[in-house]
């Protein structure tokens, strides 16, 4: 796609930044680091950053509202389906349209300008999605092996300090991935893209906000014809496009191979963003889950080695070799880039230094300061030992090395989600079980909290990068936008921990048909097997992990061997992350990456100018209308479990 050229500047209506004036260079820069980082601050920042109000006090409270009631609407879909919405798009357009409406009543008399509403999408992520994101599987499999609730100060305090952990993890991690290496964090790229089409003016972004809008409406009618028929009459349930591909599912696939996964089932949203995440991952997802669910788990089941049929069961097998691809191949992508990584954390010794860090490097003084990491760090892993150790009696080195090890773990999570838009959370949580299977055998409490200590902190980075990509583009204050990912921890914490003890009061509901809890039993079964140590692992998961870890190490060492050929390989994140979901995700995502490089290929001006606003609608539309279907069928039973009824 052809970098885009700045238009003639034009007039701005009264209150709003004209988004037509200010390029999104979604394919970045070239050159070296700093000629990088000096292109976006010349051609982004100036004149954006600069200038527009962004870390407002009611840019907070907005998000900390949004935030806080679609982290109830998470942690219930999480309990149900082990699923969750990333929120930020959903808050940038329900922010915005809010504070219209609220301008138009008298309640503001001002808009937000759109660096305001960046932040505020900001802070709405982290207290929606990011924060407490381990209560539907790590707490929920504790109260299913213990029958019982941690008291709710330690709770509390285990959600907020995982989450202060996460955030500040991923400070050196900001300029390698979005600065350096410019991953494309497709959430985070879709965010900037909607932000832009709501702000922008003239022909051009007329005809961007049109797309956006039609695709939202598209994708919401979509999603209410396939599962909102029902909350209108049951007599319509019948005609819902889920019984229809239930039905063609049914006839084309048969029993056998739906068990596996494989059969087709229509969510846009998962098209949208394999256009956004292009063609190379959404290929390479495809290959990965039909080697694994049409060749691997027919040849395990056929053998006798797998025994289930759904895929709950069989994930269990498939996810040793996809998790052991990703983490040898993020580790070893990341190491490799160790000039990087030295001159990154480098920056530590401007801090004693007389001059200021601007004098050498303008982006010293607007990027988040490296003595956040380490007094967010040092001050997060104290916290965590001492509760680890009143807790579950884990011993002070064993909660020390777990954090180590979720750092090198979050630092895979962040760099998978930049390539898929997708955080592999739960398999990053397998990791640190089946190390603490080794390192403590038999105690499943302090299996399952130092698995949560990885996953937690993990998300936690992973949605504070996507955030911080969106702000990338859009010419933001990194250093302002981390402080209101920050703000919106409180909110999240508080909100998801008391929902959470509302919903779960004990340990019979989870398990149930109202809260199946699929993620929770995942995480609960893991410990089980593992409470024997390592040699409770079956053979054939030995060497799916030998075997995951080699094709990862060597499709990374290619890609950097044979630079040329390397759009032709497959990328090793997506391949290992086909490996822990159902085989029609990998289609979905193939098929919009497919139709993206066509229409790239046929007509380049049209899928510029289409592309990305389509597919962030796509996205948006969805991603609310689900949101909008939750609240219609599970919010008067969500009202009485919260009144005690």
């Amino acid at each position: 796609m052809a970098q885009p050229q700045p238009p003639t500047p034009g007039a701005s209506a009264p209150g709003h930044d004209n988004a037509a004036d200010h390029p999104i260079f979604v394919d970045g820069f070239q050159g070296t680091p700093a000629e990088i980082e000096r292109q976006w601050y010349e051609k982004v920042y100036l004149g954006r950053g600069d200038r527009m109000p962004q870390l407002t006090l009611r840019a907070v409270l907005m998000g900390t509202v949004l935030g806080g009631i679609l982290s109830l609407t998470n942690l219930y879909i999480g309990l149900k389906a082990g699923w969750g919405f990333g929120v930020a798009i959903t808050a940038c357009i329900v922010s915005y349209t809010s504070w219209n409406i609220f301008r138009k009543i008298g309640l503001a008399r001002t808009p937000m300008s759109i660096l305001e509403n960046n932040c505020m999408q900001s802070t709405a992520s982290a207290a929606g999605y990011s924060t407490g994101s381990t209560l539907v599987s790590a707490f929920a499999a504790y109260v299913m092996i213990n029958h019982q609730q941690l008291p709710l100060g330690q709770m509390l305090a285990w959600v907020f300090i995982l989450a202060v952990l996460g955030v500040t993890m991923a400070i050196p991690m900001k300029r390698q991935m979005i600065n350096t290496e410019q991953l494309r964090f497709p959430t985070g790229i879709a965010a900037a893209v909607t932000l832009r089409t709501l702000y922008s003016e003239g022909a051009k972004a007329a005809r961007s906000a049109r797309a956006l809008t039609l695709g939202g409406i598209a994708a919401a009618a979509s999603q209410f014809w396939m599962d909102g028929l029902h909350l209108v009459s049951a007599k319509l349930a019948p005609y819902s496009l889920s019984v229809f591909f239930a039905k063609f599912n049914a006839a084309t696939f048969g029993p056998t191979w739906m068990g596996r996964t494989v059969f087709f089932q229509w969510d846009p949203i998962f098209i949208a963003g394999g256009a956004l995440m292009g063609l190379r991952a959404g290929a390479s997802m495809l290959l990965g889950g039909t080697l694994c669910w049409g060749v691997f788990v027919p040849l395990m089941q056929a053998n006798g080695t797998i025994t289930g049929t759904g895929f709950r069961e069989v994930v269990q097998w498939t996810l040793w070799g996809g998790v052991s691809c990703m983490v040898s191949s993020s580790l070893l992508a990341f190491f490799m880039q160790w000039r990087t990584i030295v001159a990154a954390l480098g920056s530590m010794r401007k801090m004693f230094g007389r001059q200021p860090a601007a004098a050498t490097n303008p982006l010293d003084a607007i990027e988040t300061p490296m003595s956040w990491f380490f007094v967010g760090q040092g001050l997060a892993l104290i916290a965590v030992c001492w509760l680890g150790k009143v807790s579950f009696g884990m011993p002070v080195w064993q909660s020390a090395l777990a954090v180590a090890i979720t750092f090198l773990l979050a630092l895979v999570a962040c760099r998978v989600t930049g390539e898929t838009d997708t955080t592999p959370v739960g398999a990053m949580g397998k990791v640190t079980q089946l190390l603490f299977g080794a390192i403590s055998p038999g105690n499943l409490n302090i299996n399952l909290m130092s698995a949560n200590i990885t996953a937690s902190a993990a998300s936690s980075s992973a949605d504070l990068l996507t955030d911080l990509k969106s702000g990338y583009l859009l010419g933001a204050n990194p250093r302002k936008q981390f402080l209101a990912q920050f703000a919106g921890i409180f909110m999240g914490t508080i909100a998801t921990v008391l929902a959470f003890r509302v919903l779960v009061p004990n340990a019979e509901v989870l398990g149930s048909d109202q809260f199946p809890a699929p993620a929770a039993q995942s995480w609960r079964a893991v410990a089980m097997a593992l409470s024997q140590g390592l040699e409770a692992l079956q053979p054939v998961k030995v060497w799916s992990i030998g075997i995951g870890g080699a094709v990862g190490i060597i499709l990374t060492l290619l890609a950097k061997w044979c630079p040329r050929q390397q759009a032709w390989m497959p990328s090793a994140a997506a391949l290992g992350l086909s490996w822990t979901f159902h085989w029609y995700y990998g289609l979905l995502f193939c098929l919009g990456a497919v139709i993206g490089r066509v229409l790239e290929k046929k007509n380049p001006a049209l899928s510029e100018a289409y592309t990305w606003p389509v597919a962030s609608g796509v996205i948006a539309g969805g991603s609310l209308m689900g949101v909008l279907l939750v609240f219609w069928e599970n919010g008067p039973e969500m009202l009485r479990q919260f009144l005690g009824g």
